[in-house]
């Protein structure tokens, strides 16, 4: 269950009910008339089936009522409620399912940005995978792939396509380009400074490396891996069930790679280096064409029309 919390204005507020009432999916609506101060307003509340949320929201939206009061959406981790259990079985469709394309926007939106933290993860991400791909270890290469944090730009890259929001997909785009260029360009560093303490060596580099080598090895399994990653990552974006996206995170093979082409550029060595290269891209556009598609499918299934969309 999703619960609304709405500040209208007075002359809104018959509307908004209305809105609410004739929607399956909906309860435990409260109205405190003068309530709010900023803005000025009444209060509205109401609880509403995930499955039901973004088409409420979306008629609220429609209304104007994010310009002129309030929309506040938060879900319940616990409901006891036999209304609340009513509503949830009227309600079309199952909970886990239900894309809440508000949520899921401004969600990337936070994700996508450009920030110092952002820069600083993918940073330190690629310094460590570095240090894994020189030692050959991997369990430095997961622990890498777990801290990298560039799915959320590709999920706001994927998602700006399918929403045709021409701002998020050039904020997500540039927040994969400087980030990783600057990532591996502090790695191109941290690599010489490691050479010259002896901690890195080129024969370590060259070495044959069964745990690590397939990251400048690029392949059709990498892209298949990289295709199915993007799907359960934009489902676990986009559905209730959120603990997927860790295993993601370590299911491919971006960060890695482009710490070996970092290291491997400090060497001089342009075989790996493009190799590397090669093996990024590829699983960035596998991840891109895979949860682009999905969220295409996806809003093509809730688009379809549904038993119980309006309260009798």
């Amino acid at each position: 269950m999703l619960h609304l919390r709405l500040i209208t204005p007075p002359d809104k507020t018959d509307e908004v009910v209305r809105l609410i009432e004739k929607r399956v999916g909906t309860t435990h609506l409260v109205v405190m008339a003068g309530a709010a101060r900023n803005p000025a307003g009444d209060v509205v509340m109401c609880d509403v089936a995930r499955e039901a949320g973004d088409e409420l929201i979306g008629a609220l939206r429609a209304s104007g009522l994010d310009e002129t009061g309030s929309i506040a959406v938060e879900n319940i981790d616990l409901s006891l409620s036999k209304r609340a259990d009513k509503a949830e079985a009227e309600a079309p469709g199952e909970g886990a399912d239900a894309v809440l394309w508000e949520h899921l926007a401004d969600a990337t939106h936070e994700e996508s940005t450009l920030s110092i933290t952002y820069v600083a993860f993918i940073t330190l991400a690629t310094m460590i995978a570095a240090c894994g791909v020189v030692l050959d270890n991997a369990i430095l290469i997961v622990g890498a792939m777990a801290v990298g944090p560039e799915f959320g730009p590709l999920a706001g890259f994927s998602t700006a396509i399918v929403q045709r929001h021409p701002r998020l997909a050039l904020r997500s785009l540039i927040a994969l380009l400087v980030g990783f260029a600057v990532a591996m360009a502090v790695t191109v560093a941290f690599s010489l400074f490691m050479d010259s303490l002896g901690y890195f060596t080129e024969a370590e580099l060259e070495a044959t490396r069964p745990n690590t080598a397939f990251v400048y090895a690029p392949d059709a399994f990498s892209f298949v891996v990289a295709v199915l990653a993007g799907i359960a990552g934009t489902l676990s974006l986009t559905s209730a069930k959120s603990g997927a996206l860790v295993g993601v995170a370590i299911s491919v093979t971006t960060v890695p790679a482009a710490a070996n082409a970092a290291v491997a550029l400090s060497y001089g060595d342009m075989k790996q280096t493009v190799g590397s290269t090669e093996q990024l891209l590829l699983n960035l556009l596998g991840i891109i064409l895979a949860g682009t598609l999905t969220l295409l499918f996806q809003k093509w299934l809730w688009s379809k029309p549904r038993k119980g969309n309006s309260a009798s």
